[in-house]
């Protein structure tokens, strides 16, 4: 059964994002937050302590904080480089949670989650398995211990004379088929 939760569409990623250079696609963060409400603590606690080193560390990422009285369930609001903003509610978490959660905001590209979709659709998918290496292998190379005296995939003498045989060996043969030829 398909898990139908998230709407389902092909694997996308920002256009060659990475490729030169890394561009961070998170623009915009703002903090929303109670300068007095008790669930605030957490932000408010982040914002006196990491925000400075965080805005050091991402100087591309625009930072706006907004006290006020009236908001008592505090928020950051993410605005991504393709136009999407995403809300995080903040209430009742410490300031190391605060921290966790922008920096997950800071490392998504704004795309909306979804399902991954196969790029092929096939109405009679294959039974047989995904194929590997050692499909069609003997089973018995999975206990072997490499190199082995006794190896599996050897060369005959006809496929492969030059390295079957040693050096002396095809010279040996080499000058009895010149004496013969000699001799008759």
């Amino acid at each position: 059964m398909a898990n139908r939760q998230y709407p389902s569409a092909f694997l996308k990623s920002v256009l060659q994002n990475g490729v030169g250079r890394y561009i961070c696609q998170l623009q915009r963060l703002t903090f929303q937050f109670s300068k007095v409400h008790g669930t605030s603590r957490g932000v408010r606690d982040f914002l006196e302590e990491d925000i400075i080193d965080f805005a050091r560390k991402n100087p591309q990422i625009v930072l706006y904080v907004t006290p006020h009285n009236k908001f008592s369930s505090p928020r950051v609001v993410a605005e991504f480089l393709n136009g999407q903003k995403r809300s995080v509610q903040l209430s009742e978490l410490d300031r190391d949670e605060v921290a966790k959660q922008v920096e997950l905001l800071r490392t998504q590209s704004g795309n909306d989650v979804v399902r991954i979709r196969k790029p092929i659709h096939t109405d009679f998918p294959s039974i047989q398995g995904t194929w590997h290496p050692f499909a069609n292998k003997q089973t018995d190379l999975n206990v072997t211990q490499f190199p082995t005296p006794n190896p599996t995939f050897a060369y005959t003498a006809k496929s492969r004379p030059l390295e079957v045989f040693s050096v002396k060996e095809v010279k040996k043969h080499l000058q009895d088929k010149m004496e013969e030829s000699e001799i008759s």
